[in-house]
């Protein structure tokens, strides 16, 4: 399968899930570009499209905290990614190993 399938966003994106491989903990959501795919094919480490920056964003390129892709999946739909990923360290920007580490209760009366 190559990437003609994936069905792009009216920005030009689309919304990519990326889990540990190991542990198949989802550690964070982020957007890919064609040009970002691209290069993450190339490079064998995830790289996004910034839409706050509005530009390519290695993940971990300043942090150390890499992501090394092992596979990469497209939904049934072709507008959505999983990307399987070794992670060097959190992938968070708290610290935190995950983007979802707070969970959502009902407000009690």
């Amino acid at each position: 399968m190559n990437i003609e399938v994936i069905q792009w966003n009216e920005r030009g994106l689309v919304p990519t899930i990326v889990q540990d491989a190991t542990t198949r903990q989802v550690l964070m959501v982020a957007y890919m570009s064609r040009e970002s795919l691209e290069r993450t094919l190339e490079i064998g480490e995830t790289v996004f499209w910034s839409r706050s920056r509005a530009k390519l964003w290695h993940k971990g390129e300043t942090s150390g905290n890499i992501q090394r892709v092992r596979e990469i999946y497209v939904d049934c739909d072709g507008d959505t990614l999983l990307v399987m990923v070794d992670a060097a360290g959190p992938a968070c920007h708290t610290g935190e190993v995950s983007c979802f580490y707070r969970r959502l209760e009902a407000e009690s009366d």
